[in-house]
Order: structure tokens, then C-alpha cells, then sequence
């Protein structure tokens, strides 16, 4: 294997996308796993003459490997990544909300589309919210073997050597990130296996969930959402333990003007695209992206992400016109002008 750039880089593709949400995985950062991805193609391009020669990885091992390393490296001078409920208490509702806490290391979604469809039938739960928020709290190698095992699917030998490791060690590490997780996760582990049609049954709930929220309707909202349901708000270190909380809180702070709700899709998670247009505008702008975790037929915690800079990249438009505007004016809105 000796290849031009241009054949590499072709060689490089068919793995972009599982390196891409290995890094994420490993970083929690969608914006930092677009950088790791392309600092892991730059380290194989460089290190190409290397796995020629020692002829002893497959090629997806090798720059699973390098990926690793890199994560190592960027893990090594960064913080863990974050959520409110890992940093503050639950709020008052009626307390004035705080500022954004721009010095936090806050966790990010990851755009449906960027998955890749092997991943998504696989290991759906290893890219969901919840399990990606609680790997960010172990140690880097026991978050890799972690990561390498249950979701890009390496054996225990490959998963080894991969980390540069003993196959002692490797398990040693594995079996220490599982234990650890058990304090993190849902108390039964077979939550996370889903059945054919969670997916379709999740995402009828929050279509639902979607529509109450539209018409303000609390009473609709109670029968969807579990009593001890949680309301994170990131980049602010905020969040509320319950339906009711978030409710008086929303009549609180809501901001004013027309609110518009799009279906989207993170984490392999249901997800919602919030919308307002201002009193006076005349388009809606982004507002929130909100992801939506649904367990047992009800909505059990909703990250809302302040972010509207996140919207791009999950591919949503970045404004809309009211219905009642020129044709003009929609055409423009879905190109996202």
C-alpha cells in the first residue's frame, strides 16, 4: 500500500464517519471529533510508510488506533465534557436565570446524519445522551476500552492492541469502566438494548410531546412525560427536577414572540429544532435545539442546547417565514438564508 493522497483519502472515507463518533464518544465534543478526525487523517497520512512495513493491523485497527491516541492527547488538556446536572443543583423556577457559562466544558449533541447506518443498527445506545454524558467520568483508557468494545465492536485482543496494551489489562480496564458506569446508568442494563420498534415508539411520543408543547397544553404534557422527568438547559448550569418545575419555569422565562417546533434527529435520539420569531421580526430564527429521551412510553429527560450555532450542522435552516408570507419567502427559508 502505497497510495497517492487522493487514493488515501478515498481509502480514509470509508471509515470517516465510525472515527468521526469514536472521537465524539471519546471527547463529547461535536466540533472538537470533527477536528480529531482530521488530526487522526494527518497522523496516518504521515505515519502511511510505518503500516506498510510492520504488515500487522488491518487498516480501520490502525487508524482506530491513531484516533485513540489523538483523543488521548486533546483529553489530556482538556476538562471532561458536562451537563447542568453534573454541575449545579436543580432550580428554583422562579429564581431569574443565570447567565451562560461560556467557561464550562459543556457536552454537545451529534447530528443524526452524520452516523453511520451500521452504527445506528449496532450500537445505538453507546451514541445516546446518556451514555456519552456518563463515560465522560472515566479515566480516558477505561473510556476507550469501553468505546472499542461495545461500540466499534473489536475483540478483546484487537481492543489491546489498539490501546498498546496487555490483554489483561485491556479486560482489567473494560471490566472497571462497566462497574463504574452502573452508578451512571439506568438501573437495568437492558434499557439500553432496544426492541425493533423503539425507535418508531419514540418518536410517536415525542411528536407528540412536540405538539403539547406547541399548544402550551400541560394537561397533554403530564400524560407523556414521567413525574421525575429532568429539563437541562446548556450552555447555562440549569436544569429542573420534574414536569411541574419546568412548567413554571417556562411561564417565567419563556422568551416572547411566536415559538415554531421542527421534528430533528441527535444522538440517534428524537429532537426538536426551536424556533421564535421576535415581536416585530419577520422570520423565526434558531432558538434551542431540545433532544428528547423516552423510556418505557414516556419522556424521562429533555436537554434543551441554547446553541443556535448548532443548527447548521444538524443540516436545519436557519430561518423560516410565517405561512401566510409569499412563496418567495419559503423558498428562501428552506434554503436556510
Amino acid at each position: 500500500m502505497d497510495p497517492d493522497e487522493t487514493t488515501f483519502s478515498a481509502l480514509f472515507a470509508r471509515h470517516r464517519r465510525e472515527l468521526q463518533a469514536h472521537c465524539y464518544r471519546m471527547v463529547g465534543s461535536f466540533e472538537d471529533s470533527e477536528d480529531l478526525v482530521q488530526e487522526t487523517f494527518a497522523r496516518a497520512w504521515r505515519a502511511r510508510a510505518r503500516f506498510r512495513r510492520e504488515g500487522r493491523w488491518s487498516f480501520r485497527a490502525w487508524l482506530y488506533r491513531i484516533a485513540t491516541n489523538a483523543c488521548f492527547d486533546h483529553l489530556a488538556r482538556r476538562a471532561p465534557r458536562v451537563l447542568p446536572t453534573d454541575v449545579a443543583p436543580a432550580a428554583d423556577p422562579e429564581a431569574d436565570v443565570p447567565p451562560v457559562a461560556s467557561d464550562v466544558p459543556w457536552l454537545d449533541p451529534y447530528p443524526d446524519r452524520l452516523t453511520d447506518p451500521h452504527e445506528a443498527a449496532v450500537a445505538r445506545e453507546t451514541l445516546e445522551i446518556a451514555f456519552v454524558a456518563a463515560i465522560q467520568h472515566l479515566p480516558a483508557r477505561q473510556r476507550a476500552a469501553l468505546v472499542l468494545r461495545d461500540a466499534a465492536g473489536f475483540s478483546a485482543r484487537e481492543t489491546a492492541a489498539v490501546l498498546g496494551t496487555s490483554l489483561p489489562a485491556a479486560n482489567s480496564a473494560l471490566q472497571r469502566a462497566r462497574t463504574a458506569l452502573r452508578d451512571r446508568l439506568p438501573a437495568r442494563r437492558a434499557e439500553w438494548a432496544h426492541a425493533p420498534d423503539a425507535t418508531a415508539q419514540e418518536r410517536e411520543i415525542a411528536r407528540r410531546y412536540l405538539e403539547a408543547l406547541e399548544r402550551r397544553d400541560f394537561g397533554a404534557l403530564a400524560a407523556l412525560v414521567r413525574e421525575d422527568a429532568r429539563f437541562s438547559f446548556p450552555p447555562r448550569a440549569v436544569w429542573y427536577d420534574g414536569l411541574d418545575a419546568f412548567r413554571r419555569a417556562s411561564e417565567k422565562h419563556a422568551a416572547p414572540g411566536e415559538h415554531l417546533f421542527v421534528p430533528a434527529a441527535a444522538n440517534l435520539q428524537p429532537a426538536v429544532a426551536l424556533y421564535l420569531r421576535a415581536p416585530g421580526a419577520r422570520r423565526h430564527r434558531p432558538l434551542a435545539l431540545a433532544v428528547v429521551r423516552v423510556q418505557e412510553r414516556r419522556v424521562v429527560e429533555v436537554i434543551h442546547w441554547d446553541r443556535p450555532e448548532l443548527f447548521a450542522a444538524f443540516g436545519l435552516p436557519m430561518s423560516f417565514a410565517p405561512p401566510h408570507r409569499s412563496n418567495e419567502d419559503d423558498v428562501t427559508a428552506k434554503e436556510g438564508r
